[in-house]
């Protein structure tokens, strides 16, 4: 076995295509694309605040089956359909890094992502 895990989440995954939620070496998580699944259902809602709140929920738990927390993410990358979605996400994202002053780097950027997809993001984490 080598020095890299992948790490996978009950009810979320990449359809067929065989690709981890996220991959841990040492004490860094990266992940792949995290969207707006309802891992109940492994379908995306067709609303943007359903979404949101899914894929932060995603987040979280990808970040955690990898041994760490939302303390320990360092960057966010979020893609969206529309420049308008920011209203949406900045709550949430509050909510989940409630101290202004040790919050992850974040970058959004407006992207065509396929339907029904209208938000997706990916992040980067250091575990003490």
């Amino acid at each position: 076995m080598g020095r890299r895990k992948s790490i996978e989440v009950e009810g979320f995954g990449h359809g067929a295509t065989p690709i981890p939620a996220a991959s841990r070496i040492g004490n860094l998580i990266a992940s792949g694309g995290i969207a707006g699944i309802d891992t109940a259902s492994g379908k995306i809602s067709g609303d943007l605040e359903a979404q949101v709140v899914a894929m932060f929920a995603n987040l979280r738990r990808i970040v955690e089956a990898g041994g760490g927390s939302t303390e320990d993410i360092i960057k966010v990358t979020i893609w969206v359909r529309d420049r308008g979605a920011r209203a949406v996400i900045d709550p949430h994202w509050t909510r989940m890094f409630p101290d202004a002053h040790s919050r992850p780097a974040r970058h959004t950027l407006v992207y065509q992502l396929p339907d029904p997809m209208l938000v997706q993001c990916d992040f980067l984490a250091v575990l003490e």
